[in-house]
């Protein structure tokens, strides 16, 4: 911040360096068709189908629903599946939610139950149901475990399985240190099957065209399409390779000493993603601070970006990228910034990126004034534009990515979720070079990229949305084994 010299009356007038603005990211659909993008992913899903329109269908005509849960809810499954099939008017969010014209009409798939019975296990109501040996939580897990052993044993039959938790299961599906979600993803990603999980709210969830459009979004990639990817971005080499780093700690928090990983690694575009989960085999300080920001040693450092590197060569024919950007939400350490430089050095363009989400940094758009007629600024009955960028001292920048997302809504301004006044996001460049303006560009992008969610973006890229999914599974399924794992089955 740059201060002026003080004014007559004695107040010290100060201001920002002046902003600069990112343009809306566009989403590119319809692999076949060169004019298929929007910057708005329903309205660009209605207008040119999804990504993989044509991949997806010659694989296979319709996606095969497995369901798994009580019997008093199955009924409710049914509906729920049958309810994607029909026409939805929106009536939350009209501004920005399109009408859901069906499954079928928008995925160019059909949607339908597997054949085989064996693919449709039922659960009993109450946990008494399971048995009365062990605790409640540990009774959820052995019904999990039976549910996905049945479930493999007819793979080929389905492509997605629905797996509903009651509340009434209520005491055994949480608890410290245990989340029947966590736990189903889990054991289902070593069986290589993509689950849905839902539970009693969504049966009564009001706004059915928003339920429509998020839950078919998600079987369909789960079923393993691809709803859109990122069009080019300018000034962004083709093969640049996005990972974003979360940690989680092994064992009690109050007292672990060691790390797991987990990165996600994608490709220019958005696509190729995976998991990659590595347990560090140094120790972190024993001090509560090192506890609170977890980080990795300079080998390990080496040893996670190596294994990302690989991940992405195994999908792009054995080529190295060109260019990587590394996320996280912590600072980077000069160890780590050592062990990045060793896995990366062939490479050419390297840059590491902290983001911060809490910040305290607040700002309000100002209407100009018009000072010839004695008329001051006012502020704009809408919030800081998405995009709004502002330079703070050459390696860091705020970054509006929540704001008013002009030309989203048939209003002209779209501000999402409608309450508060948007915080921003600090960009640190901790590695690396150019304009601040790219590193922006290719952050807002990334908030688009969530095929879990029907919003417009997401409060933080899906590089670090995403990599802190799997920590948190790793943290309460600590026997999950690290290896790389798709995406789709942990979303």
């Amino acid at each position: 911040m740059t201060t002026t010299t003080p004014d007559p009356s004695g107040a010290g007038l100060s201001k920002l360096p002046a902003y600069s603005y990112v343009k809306e990211p566009a989403l590119q659909f319809a692999a076949h068709r060169s004019d298929g993008s929007d910057i708005h992913p329903l309205r660009g899903l209605d207008a040119y189908g999804p990504y993989t329109i044509t991949a997806l269908a010659h694989y296979t005509p319709a996606i095969r629903i497995a369901t798994v849960g009580p019997a008093f809810g199955q009924p409710q499954v049914k509906e729920l599946l049958n309810s994607l099939l029909r026409v939805h008017n929106p009536d939350d969010r009209p501004d920005y939610v399109p009408q859901y014209k069906g499954f079928e009409p928008i995925f160019r798939l059909k949607l339908k139950p597997a054949e085989p019975d064996a693919a449709h296990i039922t659960w009993p109501g109450n946990l008494d149901g399971l048995g009365t040996a062990g605790e409640p939580h540990e009774r959820v897990t052995g019904a999990i475990a039976q549910a996905v052993a049945q479930l493999a044993s007819v793979r080929s039959e389905f492509d997605v399985a629905v797996v509903h938790f009651p509340d009434s299961w209520g005491p055994g599906l949480r608890r410290q240190g245990f989340s029947a979600h966590d736990q189903l993803k889990a054991v289902a990603a070593l069986a290589g099957i993509p689950t849905q999980v839902v539970n009693d709210r969504v049966f009564n969830f009001r706004f059915t065209a928003s339920r429509s459009w998020r839950l078919g979004i998600a079987l369909y990639v789960k079923a393993g399409g691809i709803p859109w990817k990122l069009a080019p971005l300018p000034g962004v080499p083709d093969a640049t390779a996005y990972i974003g780093l979360a940690y989680a700690l092994r064992g009690d928090p109050k007292e672990a000493r060691f790390v797991t990983c987990c990165s996600q690694v994608f490709d220019a575009d958005g696509g190729g993603m995976q998991f990659v989960a590595y347990d560090a085999n140094d120790p972190l300080e024993d001090t509560d601070q090192a506890r609170r920001n977890p980080y990795l040693s300079r080998s390990d450092m080496r040893a996670v970006l190596a294994r990302s590197m690989r991940t992405y060569q195994a999908r792009n024919g054995g080529s190295l990228p060109q260019r990587v950007v590394v996320h996280k939400t912590t600072p980077f350490r000069d160890e780590e910034l050592a062990g990045a430089d060793d896995a990366l050095s062939a490479v050419k363009e390297v840059e590491c990126l902290e983001i911060t989400t809490s910040v305290a940094w607040r700002a309000v758009w100002l209407e100009e004034g018009q000072p010839e007629r004695g008329q001051r600024s006012k502020p704009h009955s809408w919030p800081v534009p998405r995009g709004t960028l502002v330079d703070m001292s050459g390696t860091s920048a705020l970054l509006w990515g929540a704001g008013n997302a002009r030309g989203v809504s048939t209003k002209g301004n779209f501000y999402q979720g409608g309450k508060s006044i948007p915080r921003p996001l600090l960009l640190t460049r901790h590695a690396g070079s150019g304009p601040l303006e790219l590193a922006g560009l290719e952050a807002m992008a990334l908030t688009k990229m969530d095929w879990n969610n029907d919003a417009l973006y997401d409060p933080v890229p899906v590089t670090l949305q995403y990599s802190k999914v799997l920590a948190r599974t790793i943290a309460n399924v600590p026997s999950l084994p690290r290896a790389d794992y798709p995406y789709r089955l942990f979303m």
